[in-house]
């Protein structure tokens, strides 16, 4: 529908701004003291650097000086960090049979897709992080040992095939806290890139990943059932969600993502994933410049829970086919869980190029809840809103080619 648009919410639920954010007091992480500097070699550093790691003092970092380190699983103790020096690059050496978990799965497809230990593990730590200006390449796109294809291709064979691919992750973190990723570049993971489980204590800050878009399910970061979490001043670029808050395992809450660039991707993710509740997020100062999407809430009654009080503030979009996307019926997967969405909040946002808004709820009895304020966007834009209450308008006034000021650039 074109022209100004407002539909009144039978009820209002009014956003408790306070609490919809990382509830610490987070500032710019401090690198830590080094226990050891390691120097490349041209073979493979797995014992070394996992030597140096399990001999490290708790409360200092074991630094990878210059070059390029290449490796198989690591593992980061409690309290220990890895420092990735600007000009080091720690490569993640593509064979499946140094990841595989036992059942000589790794590298192929199957019904599960689990068969793979991550490249770094992070399990039952506190204050344990990694830092640095350098690189960890999860060399995506390299033909694996033993194989004629890349892992990048076996999920694509994945997706043709209807199964899964079992892939490693790049970073997983596991009944963790106070963890923190600082500066350090990500790219070419064969699965996601940080993914995080029952973790209380996050930071991500000044990280950039830059991924192919066409890397299937290369999420950039995901915090499942997490909480206590912030994403700050990062640059984004991958082949699936730039961040996906999910709810799987344990609930996700007070989560902040702020001041944050995304280039290509599936955008700023919640879901599909929420069975134990996302709440209290806030999304503040963020540009989307290609991403496939924008603003995005997914589930269905398979995957579905309570998402509530999240809060999208100083938004700006470019060249997003589907800025702003509400779907309970996502993937068209249906099982005995209800997804509700209610107290989602969209404040100044600003939508240069045209696109599609989608809010679509499960029934009239279950709609999505929405409240817009200060919603721009371009006058070519779809708007499709079925089993929604929607509070607020939106003027199609939205042009540019540029976010300039708005959003983070």
């Amino acid at each position: 529908m074109l022209g100004r648009w407002s539909i009144l919410c039978v009820a209002v639920v009014l956003l408790h701004v306070s609490s919809a954010r990382d509830l610490r007091t987070v500032t710019e992480p401090k690198i830590p003291q080094t226990c050891t500097v390691l120097k490349a070699t041209s073979g493979d550093e797995t014992t070394t650097i996992q030597n140096a790691l399990d001999k490290c003092a708790k409360g200092k970092a074991v630094e990878l000086s210059s070059g390029t380190f290449s490796s198989g699983p690591l593992t980061i103790p409690s309290g220990v960090s890895l420092l990735v020096n600007s000009g080091a690059t720690l490569k993640a050496i593509p064979n499946p049979a140094l990841y595989d978990e036992g059942k000589k799965t790794c590298g192929t497809l199957d019904n599960y897709g689990v068969g793979c230990k991550p490249f770094i593990t992070i399990r039952g730590a506190t204050g344990s992080g990694i830092y640095g200006k350098g690189t960890i390449d999860g060399q995506g796109g390299e033909t694996m040992t033993g194989k004629s294809e890349s892992w990048w291709k076996l999920a694509a064979s994945a997706k043709s095939k209807n199964n899964f691919q079992n892939n490693p992750k790049l970073i997983q973190v596991n009944d963790s806290s106070d963890i923190t990723l600082y500066q350090i570049t990500l790219k070419n993971s064969p699965f996601y890139h940080v993914s995080t489980s029952k973790t209380y204590g996050l930071t991500v800050w000044g990280i950039t990943i830059d991924t192919p878009a066409t890397a299937r399910n290369t999420d950039g970061v995901d915090p499942m059932g997490s909480q206590n979490v912030t994403i700050a001043n990062c640059k984004i670029a991958t082949g699936d969600d730039n961040v996906a808050i999910k709810a799987m395992d344990a609930p996700s809450a007070h989560i902040s993502v702020l001041n944050n660039h995304f280039g290509t991707g599936h955008g700023m993710s919640i879901g599909s994933e929420v069975t134990y509740g996302a709440s209290d997020v806030t999304v503040s100062g963020l540009t989307l410049s290609g991403t496939t999407n924008g603003l995005r809430i997914k589930s269905n009654t398979f995957r579905g829970g309570l998402v509530t009080g999240v809060t999208y503030t100083n938004v700006c979009m470019i060249n997003v086919k589907h800025p702003i996307f509400l779907d309970m019926k996502y993937g068209k997967v249906t099982g005995k869980l209800t997804p509700t969405f209610r107290n989602i909040s969209f404040n100044n946002i600003k939508v240069l190029t045209k696109g599609d808004f989608t809010f679509d709820g499960l029934s009239d009895s279950n709609p999505v809840e929405v409240t817009l304020k200060d919603v721009h966007i371009n006058k070519k834009s779809k708007w499709i809103a079925t089993n929604a209450k929607i509070t607020g308008t939106y003027e199609e006034d939205a042009t540019g080619s540029s976010c300039g000021n708005a959003g983070n650039q």
